[in-house]
């Protein structure tokens, strides 16, 4: 609309990180404004404070797990929903200035991240080079073209960026890694379900005793409510105490899945709700009988006749 500013939406910088080519896929950002952020918190410290829409963040890796940076600031931090997921394949090349010869290159530089997927292809390549940590792919890449590291692990947006030459390609030791990334905004209504969605919370153990995990993991299974990521990460409020971070098939407007939820909030010192959102890869959940909505709408009758005082059926 004329006299409307554009969207504005964060990314994990600079320019050419495979954070910013997850963000291009969406077709939001063509009539967006893309702003580049140094690091995970100040992308998601964006979105608190105005500056931007929503972000989009790293948030795992099929090969190396977790951004404990991502986990981390959506469990402690002023609290952010996600919105949507981006599932982005990624493949790594070995950038270096135009001219430089590989068996001169002495310093390589990547995030931490990229630099264990592609550790094998180093060692055999490059066995004599040393690794300096980046804070993205990107931010590698412009350390090469401004000569503070040989050669950078990155994609080939950062190659176009930095005006890099790509040394060799497809270096990963694994084939086929995806990352996924989330878009993360201010706390509202949940998109209506789709019937292939994905909720994401935080549990917070009330106490540490023997079993309180597997209590939090009893109240899903009951309810037939399918886990595609669980792992802990600790509070920072002493050595043994942790939260869980928890990914699960299904919408909080899931019957089975806002059980799960409110079994949780009684049963932990905090449940952290960080949203429900459709799958990006569109997988539906099996959902095995006597835990589809129908079936706990008709429990939940049948008690309520019972408490009235009506036969039951």
């Amino acid at each position: 609309m004329p006299g409307v500013p554009p969207a504005r939406y964060a990314y994990l910088g600079p320019e050419g990180t495979f954070s910013e080519a997850a963000l291009r896929s969406l077709p939001a950002a063509a009539r967006s404004e893309l702003v580049a952020a140094a690091s995970v918190p100040a992308a998601l410290d964006a979105v608190r404070s105005g500056e931007v829409t929503a972000a989009l963040v790293p948030f795992e890796n099929s090969v190396e797990g977790s951004v404990a940076s991502t986990l981390d600031e959506l469990a402690t931090g002023p609290l952010l929903h996600i919105a949507r997921e981006v599932l982005l394949p990624v493949s790594f090349s070995l950038l270096a200035r135009p001219g430089s010869p590989l068996p001169e290159l002495r310093t390589v530089t990547t995030i931490p991240h990229a630099e264990a997927q592609v550790r094998g292809w180093l060692r055999e390549h490059l066995p004599a080079a040393r690794f300096i940590p980046a804070a993205s792919t990107a931010d590698g890449a412009r350390a090469v073209a401004a000569g503070e590291a040989d050669a950078a692990v990155a994609g080939p947006l950062a190659a176009e960026r930095y005006r890099l030459e790509v040394l060799a390609e497809a270096i990963q030791d694994t084939a086929g890694a995806v990352t996924r990334f989330v878009l993360v905004a201010l706390p509202g209504t949940p998109p209506e379900p789709t019937g292939a969605d994905r909720t994401t919370l935080v549990a917070f153990e009330a106490d540490d005793h023997p079993g309180a995990l597997l209590e939090i993991l009893t109240e899903f299974a009951f309810r037939g409510v399918n886990l595609t990521r669980l792992e802990s990460r600790p509070t920072g409020a002493g050595l043994g105490r942790y939260c869980f971070s928890i990914d699960c098939e299904g919408h909080v407007a899931d019957e089975r899945v806002g059980e799960a939820l409110s079994a949780l909030r009684r049963l932990c010192a905090d449940v952290r709700f960080l949203g429900s959102y459709p799958r990006a890869d569109a997988i539906a959940p099996t959902v095995r009988r006597g835990v589809a909505d129908g079936d706990f709408r008709d429990a939940q009758a049948w008690l309520r006749r019972l408490r009235e005082g009506a036969a039951p059926d």
